[in-house]
C-alpha cells in the first residue's frame, strides 16, 4: 500500500502565523471586503488623468514613476476602509491554556470525646486540634473542605465546600464538653465510612481525610482495619491521621494511613501540631490542569496597522497631488 504525504505549502503555513485570525464573530461581514477591491481596482486602472494643455509641439512627458505613486498614496483609503470591515467582522484568536489549580476535596474527621478534653498546650487537645485546622484552611485556599465530629456518633458539621467560614465558626459549638453523652467514646471505623460515602459523592479532584484523634478505636479490631484500608485505597482516597495523645498512634491506624498512601503524626504540642498539618500540605500538593483556550478578541494588530495607514495618507494630502492648473 502506498500512502502520499503532502509538505504543507507557503499558503498554509502563512495561516499558521500568529497574527491570522482563528475565526470570526460575524464572518457575513467580509463580503464588505468587495468595495475596497474595487475601489482599489478602479484607482489603478482608470484613463481620468490625462490634461491637454494648447501647446503647440510641445513633447507631453507620462510621468509613470509620479502616477504610481499618487496611486499608492489614494490606494490607502480603500485599504484603510477593508481594515475596518476586518474589524467589524469581529476576528479571533485562541487563547493561551490557563493553567488552573485542581481542586483536593479534604474531609476533616474530629474527635470529640471526652479524653480529647485532656490538657494541651495553653489549652485542650480540641482547642488544639481545631486552631491547627483553620490555619490549615488558610494556605489550602481553592480547595474544598468538609468537616466530620465522631465520638461513638457521627454528625457532618459542613458539607464539602470552598466557603471554610462555616468549618471556623465551629469551635465553641462541638466542644468535648458541651456535646451530648452518645458522643463519648470513640469509633473511628464508623467516622471513617462515613466520610468515605462523602468524598465519594464528589465527581471531580482529589480525595483525602485528615483524621484527628487521641485514642484507639474496638470497631478497628479483628483485621476491620486492613479491609477498610482496602476500600479507602480503591475509592482512592488518601488518609492522614494526627494522634494528638501521650505515645504512638494505634497500629489499626497505622495500618490505614500506610496502605491509603497516607501517614500518621504524634506531635507532641501545638506547635509541632501546626508543622504536621504544613507537612500535609507538603506532602499532598495541589496539581495544575489546562483549561481549554478561550476565543480571545484580536483588534490590536489590524488597528495598529490602520493608525500607521492614517498617519500616512494624512500626510500624503499635504502634497501629494495632481495639480491640473
Amino acid at each position: 500500500m502506498f500512502i502520499a504525504t503532502i509538505e504543507p505549502t507557503g499558503f498554509q503555513w502563512l495561516l499558521e502565523l500568529s497574527w491570522i485570525p482563528s475565526g470570526f464573530v460575524r464572518p457575513w461581514v467580509l463580503w464588505f471586503l468587495v468595495a475596497p477591491v474595487l475601489l482599489l481596482f478602479w484607482i489603478w486602472n482608470r484613463k481620468s488623468r490625462g490634461v491637454a494643455l494648447p501647446v503647440d509641439h510641445s513633447p507631453h512627458a507620462r510621468g509613470t514613476a509620479t502616477k504610481v505613486l499618487i496611486n499608492m498614496a489614494e490606494s490607502i483609503a480603500p485599504i484603510l476602509l477593508a481594515i475596518v470591515i476586518w474589524i467589524l467582522a469581529g476576528p479571533m484568536e485562541l487563547g493561551r491554556p490557563i493553567a488552573q489549580r485542581s481542586m483536593t476535596n479534604i474531609q476533616f474527621c474530629v474527635d470529640i470525646s471526652g479524653s480529647m478534653q485532656a490538657p494541651f498546650g495553653d489549652g485542650s487537645r480540641y482547642d488544639a486540634s481545631m486552631a491547627a485546622i483553620n490555619q490549615f484552611l488558610d494556605f489550602r485556599e481553592g480547595d474544598a473542605f468538609g468537616l466530620t465530629f465522631f465520638g461513638n456518633s457521627v454528625l457532618h458539621w459542613c458539607p464539602l465546600t470552598t466557603d471554610s467560614s462555616a468549618i471556623r465558626c465551629s469551635i465553641p459549638f462541638m466542644r468535648p464538653e458541651v456535646v451530648p453523652v452518645w458522643f463519648g467514646g470513640t469509633e473511628i471505623g464508623k467516622a471513617l465510612k462515613e466520610c468515605q460515602t462523602i468524598l465519594n459523592q464528589q465527581e471531580s479532584g482529589d480525595k483525602m481525610i485528615i483524621l484527628v484523634s487521641d485514642g484507639q478505636s474496638a470497631d478497628l479490631f479483628g483485621g476491620r482495619s486492613q479491609s477498610l484500608a482496602r476500600e479507602l485505597y480503591n475509592d482512592n482516597i488518601h488518609v492522614y491521621a494526627i494522634h494528638v495523645a501521650e505515645g504512638g498512634a494505634p497500629p489499626d491506624i497505622t495500618t490505614i494511613t500506610t496502605y491509603t498512601e497516607g501517614e500518621v503524626f504524634a506531635p507532641e504540642d501545638p506547635s509541632s501540631l501546626e508543622a504536621v498539618f504544613r507537612q500535609i500540605d507538603a506532602m499532598e500538593k495541589a496539581e495544575l490542569e489546562k483549561t481549554i483556550a478561550e476565543q480571545l478578541d484580536n483588534f490590536k494588530p489590524y488597528s495598529l496597522v490602520a493608525l500607521v495607514l492614517l498617519t500616512v495618507i494624512i500626510g500624503c494630502s499635504y502634497g501629494l497631488r495632481y495639480t491640473p492648473w
